[in-house]
Order: C-alpha cells, then structure tokens, then sequence
C-alpha cells in the first residue's frame, strides 16, 4: 500500500512512536531529526556525532531484513540508477515508511536538479501507484534549490510528492510518449508576458 501524505503526518507519527528504530538514508545533511540511524553515500559521521551513521558503499543496503520499525527517503529516488533495486531494498529493511520526491513541476524548475535527476515521478490516486519514468528537461530551469525551498513554503503540493506506505509499495516503469511535444523556451514565455503587459497597458 503507498498512498498520498504530508510531512506533518509522518512527524506526528514518528514523534509518537519514539521506541520505533527509524533509519534516514541518503539525507544529506538534513536527517529527521527523529532517525536512529543514518545512512548516506558521503562520510557524514562527524557531522552526526549524536547518531550511528552508516557509510553507503553498495546498492544492497547494509542492514538486516525488516531491521528498523520505519524508513525515509526524502528526494533520493529521482537520483538512483535502478529504482526498482532501491525499493526492493526499502522493503526490504522496513515494512514502512515516507518518500518524499519532486513533482515533475519542479524538476524542471531548479537548474541543480537537471544533470543529478534521473526520474520523473508521478503519483495515480487512482491506482494508488507510484510512476517512475526517464526525466525529460521541458525547460530551461529558471531557480536555485534555495528559491524553490522558498516556494514550497507556498506551493508544497505542486512542487513536492508527499508519499507513506506500509507492506510493499506499488510502482510502475513506464516510457513517456514525447512525439510532438516540444521543450518550452523561457524566451517564449518571457514574451507572451511581456505582450499581455502591453495589452492591458493600452487598454
């Protein structure tokens, strides 16, 4: 089961369930601050002096079968290579947990994110199923990942994919059909804007 979330709703869980082993991985230097254990590709252990931190050197995750009570991956899955490893691997340590992922909107706002993104992700409320597809670039990125922080103060939903699961998480890999759609010029835009300017000007 994966269905939608929010960030809010994991916090309270988690804050409620303090006896809970909890692993972060691929966090960076922003683990939850909830999470027992922290797991990332970068050295971090000095940086976490207070938790048990866990270089990652293998796609195969180095913890036990379903060895902690819930899991987070918060903007990790659009960067792996084999996403349907990863999320075997999930499930593998854990029989929860909370992915967070950016919307196709902001992946293709934030210039960081058009070299280190490998996937767009969707989500069918439908099919309560995750869709993972190649990244297209639609447009030319237009925002630092410090301004889109700042957005999503405003515009979270558009921007951010809020996701829990519990016992296995639905997916699927599908091609995108792109014939006959084309990358979108911020030239373009720029001048249709400044033309409707104008309009309501000389009105």
């Amino acid at each position: 089961m994966i269905k939608r979330s929010s960030k809010k709703f994991i916090d309270n869980l988690l804050q409620n369930n303090e006896n809970w082993k909890i692993l972060d991985i691929g966090c960076g230097y922003s683990a939850h601050k909830n999470a027992s254990v922290i797991c990332d590709i970068q050295d971090l252990q000095g940086f976490y002096k207070d938790k048990k931190f866990v270089k990652l050197s293998e796609k195969i995750l180095p913890f036990k079968n379903k060895e902690f009570d819930f899991v987070i991956a918060s903007h990790v899955l659009e960067h792996v290579e084999d996403p349907a490893f990863f999320i075997k691997e999930l499930e593998r340590v854990s029989s929860q947990g909370y992915i967070e992922l950016p919307t196709i909107l902001e992946d293709n706002l934030v210039f960081e994110n058009k070299k280190d993104h490998l996937w767009h992700m969707e989500f069918d409320d439908v099919k309560s199923q995750l869709i993972i597809s190649k990244k297209i670039q639609f447009m030319e990125p237009v925002l630092t990942v410090s301004s889109i922080k700042k957005f999503s103060e405003y515009f979270r939903q558009s921007l951010i994919l809020e996701l829990y699961w519990k016992d296995a998480i639905d997916y699927k890999i599908e091609e995108k059909n792109i014939f006959g759609k084309y990358k979108i010029s911020r030239l373009v835009l720029l001048r249709k804007f400044l033309s409707k300017l104008i309009r309501n000007v000389i009105k």
